[in-house]
Parts: structure tokens; C-alpha cells; sequence
């Protein structure tokens, strides 16, 4: 098969698409013919030698994807060759063929297209495990997202909204407002013109900034609320004014999802399944997909993803 390959860590020029090695499915596994993947941050600091895989997953970026199951190993349970699938990826879905745990396996959303359904998988589990399973985002409540233009953030909003929240997000520019606001933002800020602790008061942030933000998301916590860090595009080290945060009775939390146990995983794919799907299916929720690139050319994916330009996902074709 073809993959994207990363010789030597670097700009997006590092990225090559090359023969490789086949990969087969293991016990419990999953091989799948991949339609699609999409990009993400993870794969801009894997590649620049910043983010390495976990033991065991493949070398390859792409931490979702699209596709046909192609084979099913030994203990695999629920899918047989011929499924239309989208998988959570430790790696490896910037190739034309890639082995998964079947725990890691959900099936297309009706009315979604196969290639569509790369989007999904990321976004949805990195949603739905942050802001509802480790938050418990509630019904009335206000989330505020950080990058509400993000794929991650265009999710985070739509999905919120179909729960009875109220929702709040910051962006770098009125057009990426006016956008999160279609999709069903109540209120946007400008992060370059306002700081949003000064107008917004949230039960629970979704933040991918980090140290940068860590004062300002205190100050914007309600009392009670929860701020979860899942992103340090701003740094990993910011000051924590721990008066402030006892004061609020307010909890900071700090979680990943590449390095995750598979049942820990499987855990959180299941819950997608039975509580986004649904939405995804009603069309309720619908992925945001900024632009399609060959897979061949993931280079230009990353230099486009790196001017921070787009709204939503974009999308390695194969």
C-alpha cells in the first residue's frame, strides 16, 4: 500500500507519500480500506517531532478515518468485510489501508457519505468524552468553546445546542463568528480584539489554547464550573490562581485521547454511538468540512491547516 511518511521531522515538505508494508489485522483488529482521513493538530506536531505515537501504533499520521472493512481478525465482534465504517485512530489513517481495534470501529451515520465520515470520529470523541462524560455539561448550562471555528469546535457547538446549552465561542475573526453563530453559537468573541473573561461567564470552557488562557478561563468560570484543557497551542505552563478557583469551587481538568487504553476508547466510542449518532443521523448535527486534498498531497493540507484559515475539518482523500 501508499502512505504518508515522515523521513525526518520538519515542515509540511516532510510529509511523502510512499510504498510500504501491508498491515494485517491482529487479534481483535480491524482492517480497513480507508476512503478518507482528516487532519489535525496531533498530526502538525507529529510531524514537526513534537508528538510522537504511542508504543505500539503505527508511525504513520492520521487519527481518523473513513472506509470499507476490508478484514476482520480473530475475536472481532459486530463487523464483517463490507462495512461502511469510520475508525479512531492511535495513527496510521494517512494510508490506504490501516488495522484497528474493533472497539475503535463505528459504523457510517445514515445520510453521511463515506468520504464525509472522516470527519466525524476525532471530533465526535473528543466532544462528546470532554464536555459531557469528564464535564457533564448539563441542560441550561453555558459552554464556551475556544477555536469554535476548529473542526473540533464546529462539533462542540452543534452538539452542545442539540443538548439545551447555551453556548459561547471565541475566534480570531467576525467571519469565523458569524460561522460558529450559524451553526448555532449564542455569542462570539474576537480573541483579537476583547478578552472574553471580561463578557462571558461559563459552567464549562473547552479550551485548546492551555497556558496562555489558564487566568482568563479562571476568571470566566462560573462558580462550580469546569474548565477542561485539552489542547496547549498557547503553551504548556500559565499562572493558576488557586484563591480564585477555591473560591468558585471550580475544577480544572487536563485530559488526551491518543494514548488511551482501547477499552478506555472503546468506552467512549460507544457512547458516541448511542447519544451523537442519533443527532448525526436526524441531521441534527452535521460534520463541517473546509476543504477535500488528495491524500497523496497531505503537505498542502498542512500548510493550509497552519494559516488557521479554515472553518472545520479538512479532508486526506484517497
Amino acid at each position: 500500500m501508499h502512505a504518508i511518511v515522515i523521513d525526518k521531522p520538519g515542515g509540511p515538505e516532510a510529509l511523502s507519500w510512499q510504498q510500504v508494508p501491508d498491515p494485517r489485522p491482529g487479534p481483535g483488529e480491524v482492517l480497513i480500506d480507508v476512503a478518507a482521513s482528516a487532519v489535525n493538530r496531533a498530526d502538525v506536531m507529529q510531524r514537526q517531532g513534537r508528538y510522537d505515537p504511542p508504543p505500539g501504533a503505527s508511525p504513520y499520521p492520521g487519527l481518523e478515518c473513513s472506509g470499507v472493512v476490508a478484514e476482520a481478525g480473530p475475536d472481532v465482534e459486530g463487523f464483517r468485510p463490507g462495512d461502511r465504517v469510520c475508525a479512531l485512530l492511535s495513527g496510521g489513517g494517512y494510508a490506504e489501508k490501516v488495522a484497528v481495534p474493533w472497539q475503535q470501529v463505528m459504523r457510517v451515520p445514515d445520510g453521511v457519505d463515506l468520504v464525509e465520515a472522516a470527519a466525524l470520529p476525532e471530533v465526535a470523541c473528543t466532544v462528546w468524552s470532554n464536555v459531557f462524560m469528564t464535564a457533564r455539561l448539563r441542560r441550561g448550562e453555558t459552554l464556551l468553546v475556544h477555536g469554535g471555528a476548529s473542526g473540533i469546535g464546529t462539533l462542540a457547538v452543534q452538539l452542545a445546542k442539540a443538548f439545551g446549552s447555551r453556548v459561547a465561542v471565541t475566534a480570531g475573526t467576525d467571519e469565523k463568528i458569524a460561522r460558529c453563530l450559524e451553526l448555532g453559537a449564542d455569542e462570539g468573541v474576537n480573541y483579537r480584539e476583547e478578552d472574553f473573561s471580561e463578557r462571558i461567564q461559563a459552567d464549562v470552557i473547552l479550551d485548546i489554547i492551555g497556558g496562555k488562557y489558564l487566568p482568563a478561563n479562571v476568571r470566566a468560570l462560573r462558580t462550580g464550573g469546569r474548565l477542561v484543557v485539552i489542547g496547549m497551542q498557547g503553551g504548556s505552563k500559565g499562572e493558576l490562581n488557586l484563591g480564585a478557583l477555591l473560591a468558585k469551587r471550580a475544577s480544572v481538568h487536563g485530559t488526551t485521547l491518543r494514548a488511551r487504553p482501547v477499552d478506555e476508547k472503546g468506552a467512549i466510542v460507544r457512547g458516541v454511538v448511542e447519544n451523537v449518532w442519533p443527532l448525526v443521523d436526524a441531521g441534527v448535527i452535521r460534520p463541517v468540512i473546509h476543504a477535500r486534498v488528495p491524500m497523496s498531497e497531505a503537505a498542502e493540507a498542512h500548510r493550509l491547516i497552519e494559516t488557521g484559515e479554515h472553518v472545520g475539518k479538512i479532508l486526506l482523500v484517497g
